[in-house]
């Protein structure tokens, strides 16, 4: 029987369990995807601990890759034996095998390994909707993106570059920074050492960002605001930090007509033409090297407990990546 990581109650890593079971044929929506590699996320945290609350008990983990090895009767865009990759709302990717909706599975070219398509689905397709589907962006803007070190920050910085953005970068040591920037990062800022707020000032000659991209909430929520340019875009898209508290909206008009958005990615990901079309653009990256993936840490699905305290802890560099 295959085996797969349960919750039975929030809280703690501890409450992560290993445990058998049965597989169904999938249903005629569904396909049937045995794991070569699994994503570890934030999100995961969010969802363990129940900020995030599903109904327990509950699988965990939204992004993985794999072969299809079933199809249900209604999937058209694939076929048994196909390699694939995916994020999806639907949690269960702790697991060596699963069923799952096919919308958000799409095929994995032959020149992306399955490891590098488990860590790169939802943090790059988060890329993705925050450059090119948030806020219009255009070469030679500027934005400030927050733990530009991490999984998401990394990835992010190499799409920058990519497309001629100047990404400013925070991190949390000399360290981080110093890899945020070999990934692209124009600028990274130290944020336990410097004021990010009057860097991100000097940097701009006092004009501020065209866009914050902030997956740490409370603790920068309200610094970030200052960052950005008249009509600039606050983008708010993980709590990290915890949630970002209750605001005046009037701040917003009195900092200069600034928008504040909350957005998700599997908004963006609902429809399988945007997913595919995603997801298209993200491989193309991957296969002519403008993103080159850092996998920092491989754990077996046996030690899933000690991969969420690292990550928790901020412990971790790069993607993650969990092996069934």
């Amino acid at each position: 029987m295959p085996t797969e990581v349960v919750i039975k109650e929030f809280g703690g890593s501890e409450n992560l369990e290993l445990s058998k079971f049965s597989l169904q044929s999938p249903n005629s929506n569904e396909v049937t995807v045995e794991h070569r590699a699994i994503g570890l996320n934030y999100i995961d945290i969010y969802q363990r601990t129940g900020l995030y609350p599903l109904e327990l008990p509950t699988g965990l983990g939204v992004e993985a890759s794999g072969i299809v090895t079933e199809v249900g009767d209604s999937v058209e865009h694939l076929n048994i034996g196909d390699r694939v990759a995916y994020a999806s709302a639907q949690p269960g990717a702790y697991s060596e095998i699963r069923n799952l909706n096919a919308t958000q599975v799409c095929k994995l070219p032959e020149d992306v390994s399955f490891k590098a398509g488990a860590a790169v689905m939802l943090k790059g397709l988060t890329v993705q909707y925050l450059f090119h589907r948030t806020t219009p962006l255009n070469r030679g803007d500027t934005v400030l993106f927050h733990a530009s070190a991490g999984g998401v920050g990394l990835i992010a910085c190499q799409w920058a570059r990519s497309e001629g953005i100047t990404l400013i970068g925070t991190a949390g040591s000399d360290e981080k920074c110093q890899l945020a920037l070999q990934n692209g990062a124009r600028y990274c800022i130290n944020y336990k050492s410097q004021n990010f707020v009057e860097e991100v000032r000097k940097l701009t000659d006092g004009a501020g960002v065209e866009a914050v991209m902030d997956s740490v909430g409370a603790s920068t929520f309200e610094d970030s605001l200052e960052c950005l340019k008249p009509l600039g875009m606050m983008i708010s898209f993980g709590n990290a930090s915890g949630k970002v508290p209750p605001f005046d909206i009037s701040l917003l008009a009195a900092k200069g007509s600034l928008k504040v958005t909350r957005p998700t990615i599997f908004s963006h990901i609902a429809n399988r033409y945007n997913c595919q079309q995603m997801a298209d653009q993200l491989f193309k990256k991957v296969s002519d090297s403008s993103i080159n993936l850092l996998i920092g840490q491989e754990f077996h699905l046996s030690e899933i407990a000690k991969a969420h305290d690292m990550l928790e802890a901020r412990d971790t560099t790069g993607s993650t990546i969990l092996n069934p």
